[in-house]
């Protein structure tokens, strides 16, 4: 299984990612071993979509990535949030 999720920073900073590990990735988020988020944590996941295959969630996370309005974002697809 493979997973598409978003990160969201202190300052409201949203970070897109897809990974088969997304605990162990969020931790390398905080933990300043990811490039783009390092020492602009803590990091909360507040989204998780799972998907069977690679494929498929690194074409769901581009479409996200393509969208940028986090109020669509939210309400079209809500159920996968987590707060």
């Amino acid at each position: 299984m493979y997973s598409v999720y978003i990160i969201e920073g202190e300052k409201g900073l949203w970070y897109y990612g897809s990974s088969a590990n997304v605990e162990q990735r969020v931790n390398d988020h905080n933990s300043n071993r990811a490039n783009f988020t390092r020492f602009k944590g803590p990091w909360t996941l507040i989204f998780r979509r799972d998907f069977t295959n690679k494929v498929e969630a690194v074409k769901f996370e581009r479409e996200l990535k393509r969208i940028k309005n986090k109020n669509y974002i939210r309400t079209a697809f809500a159920k996968f949030f987590m707060k």
